[in-house]
């Protein structure tokens, strides 16, 4: 398999998803689910995905769709699409799967996935997070991981704007 075609096979629907959680679940591995906005990826992001691939044996990231990211952070967001986005995280070697859902919250991807850990960062207490109740519900783990000091996609676009970059 190429190095294209191993990221393409990590772009998961809710049909692959379901088949290697499945499979995953067959030889006990670790699940951990994480999901954001991942807009201009940067050491931040880097470091908070290798820790919450640690947590488990198979890491799958949701992304927030374009309109979602609109929603949430205004009409200027996101500067990179969803496409270019997933395929970001889909290359990095500890992440193995990255699904687009197009809520506010993934809630609805965490109650189909049901991951053995549900990770955010370190802004959340984890009784706040969405889909605590229900992981917690089923045995599984939910917690949250520190920032990065110093790296935020929102602070990298107010550096551009600033310095007339953008």
């Amino acid at each position: 398999m190429t190095e294209l075609e191993l990221v393409a096979d990590k772009l998961l629907s809710l049909e692959d998803l379901s088949r290697r959680r499945c499979g995953w679940r067959t030889y006990s591995q670790r699940t951990v689910f994480t999901n954001g906005v991942f807009d201009l990826i940067h050491p931040g992001h880097l470091t908070y995905l290798a820790q919450a691939a640690a947590l488990g044996q198979r890491l799958i990231v949701g992304v927030n769709s374009d309109a979602s990211v609109k929603g949430l952070k205004g009409e200027s967001r996101p500067i990179m699409p969803l496409a270019a986005r997933m395929q970001l995280l889909a290359s990095l070697f500890f992440v193995d799967g990255v699904i687009a859902f197009d809520t506010d919250t993934p809630l609805e991807l965490i109650k189909f996935l049901r991951p053995d850990v549900l990770v955010k960062g370190g802004d959340y207490q984890v009784e706040d997070i969405v889909g605590y109740r229900e992981v917690i519900g089923w045995g599984g783990e939910v917690t949250t991981l520190p920032f990065l000091t110093g790296h935020s996609s929102t602070g990298i676009i107010e550096r551009m704007s600033s310095s007339g970059l953008e």
